[in-house]
């Protein structure tokens, strides 16, 4: 769920952990791309922003 861009506090929920940490900690292995995905977005955003102006 993490990699299809699911926010954390959800993926927390549905896997019944007590804690966001706890879910964080146990998956963060599937997170590094998930930095790069987020860089990308941005990068996106920001320049659909500076067309604007």
């Amino acid at each position: 769920m993490l990699k299809q861009g699911i926010h954390p506090k959800i993926v927390q929920e549905r896997l019944g952990h007590s804690s966001i940490q706890i879910t964080l900690d146990t998956y963060s292995h599937v997170t590094p791309g998930l930095q790069q995905a987020a860089a990308n977005k941005f990068d996106e955003i920001l320049n659909s922003q500076c067309k604007i102006i």
